[in-house]
C-alpha cells in the first residue's frame, strides 16, 4: 500500500460531475481545502484520449497549485483499468475509485455504487489498481444500494487490497441525495478498519463538521455541495476546528475570491453557465445582493458578468 501524501486540513472538497472545476477547485485549495478531486472520469474515455494527447492535462484539466491532488476513475473493466490507471499515475498524487454515484446512466454500466452488488469484481478492482501505480489508492462509496449493508464488506475488501483511505457517504444508492444521511455508519466503518476514512454528507456549516468528526471518529471530513455554494466553508471548518470559533465572510472578500475564480477561469476550457453559477455562490449569502443575482442572471458572456459584478463592487465600497 503505498502512502497517503500529507495534508494541510482535515476538509477535503468534494468531486461533483459538471461543478468543481479546476478554477474551482484552485480557489477551494486556497481557501483551506486538505485535497481537492478531479470531476470523476471514465476509464475508457481516458484510454482512448490518453494514447493521442501529449499530455493527460489536455484531457483532464488540472494545475500543480491544486495539489495534492486526487483524480477519479469509474468504470468495471478490470484490463481497461489497470491501462487508465498507468496513464493517469505520474500526473496525479492519489488515484481514487468512484463507487458512490447513484446516477443510473452510470450505474446501468456495472459502473460506480453498483458494484457495491458486486464484491468479488470489486476486489478484482481494487487489487488491478493498487498493482498497476506507486501512487495512494483511495475509493468513495455509499452504504448500500436500497439498504445500508454493503459498505462493511466493500470496506474490509478495501483495506485487504492495499487501499489506503476510503470515503463513506452513508446514503444508499436508491436514498440518492434525499433524506439523512447516517453517520452512525461512518462510525461503524471506523471502528472495523485500520485505514483512514473520511465522512462525507450533510455537512453545511462548521460545527457540522466539527460534529461528524467527534461523534464518528473519522480522520477527515469531504464537502460536496455545501463547498459549491459557500467556498470559504473551508477557512470556516479550519478556524473552528483550531479555535472553537469563525469569522463571517464580508462581501467584499467574496467578490475579491470570485474575481481570482474569473481569472483562474481563463486558463481552463469551462462552460459559461458553470461560470454564472459561481458568480451566484460567491455572493449569495451577503446582505443586499439579491439584485446583483438578478443582474448575473441575465448576462450572456464572461465579459459582461465581469462588468456586472464590478459595478456593483464599485458601489458598494
Amino acid at each position: 500500500m503505498s502512502r497517503l501524501p500529507a495534508f494541510s486540513s482535515k476538509v477535503f472538497f468534494a468531486p461533483m460531475a459538471g461543478v468543481s472545476d479546476p478554477a474551482l477547485r484552485l480557489v477551494c485549495k486556497e481557501l483551506g481545502a486538505g485535497l481537492v478531486v478531479t470531476e470523476f472520469t471514465s476509464i475508457h474515455a481516458v484510454v482512448a484520449k490518453g494514447a493521442q494527447l501529449r499530455n493527460i492535462s489536455e484531457f483532464i484539466e488540472y494545475s500543480d497549485q491544486e495539489r495534492p491532488l486526487s483524480v477519479q476513475l469509474f468504470g468495471s473493466d478490470v484490463e481497461t483499468l489497470k491501462k487508465a490507471v498507468r496513464i493517469v499515475s505520474p500526473h496525479f498524487d492519489i488515484i481514487d475509485y468512484n463507487m458512490g454515484c447513484p446516477a443510473p446512466h452510470v450505474t446501468s454500466q456495472m459502473a460506480c455504487s453498483a458494484l457495491l452488488q458486486n464484491p468479488k469484481l470489486t476486489r478484482q478492482i481494487f487489487r488491478a489498481m493498487v498493482e498497476s501505480t506507486d501512487k495512494a489508492v483511495t475509493v468513495k462509496i455509499r452504504a448500500g444500494v436500497s439498504k445500508p449493508d454493503k459498505f462493511l464488506e466493500i470496506g474490509r475488501i478495501a483495506q485487504e487490497e492495499g487501499l489506503a483511505m476510503i470515503t463513506l457517504h452513508p446514503r444508499t444508492v436508491k436514498q440518492g441525495y434525499s433524506g439523512q444521511a447516517d453517520w452512525s455508519l461512518i462510525k461503524q466503518l471506523k471502528q472495523e478498519l485500520s485505514i483512514p476514512i473520511v465522512g462525507n454528507g450533510d455537512i453545511q456549516t462548521p460545527e457540522d463538521a466539527k460534529r461528524m468528526l467527534d461523534e464518528t471518529g473519522c480522520d477527515y471530513v469531504m464537502i460536496g455541495r455545501a463547498a459549491c455554494k459557500n467556498p470559504f466553508l473551508f477557512t470556516q471548518i479550519n478556524q473552528y476546528l483550531q479555535t472553537g470559533k469563525y469569522e463571517e465572510i464580508s462581501l467584499k472578500e467574496r467578490l475579491r475570491y470570485f474575481f481570482r475564480y474569473l481569472e483562474y477561469t481563463k486558463s481552463y476550457n469551462i462552460k459559461f453557465a458553470n461560470i454564472k453559477i459561481q458568480a451566484m455562490n460567491f455572493t449569495k449569502g451577503a446582505k443586499n445582493t439579491k439584485e446583483l443575482r438578478l443582474e448575473i442572471a441575465k448576462c450572456r458572456d464572461v465579459d459582461e458578468l465581469r462588468r456586472t459584478v464590478e459595478q456593483f463592487s464599485s458601489k458598494a465600497y
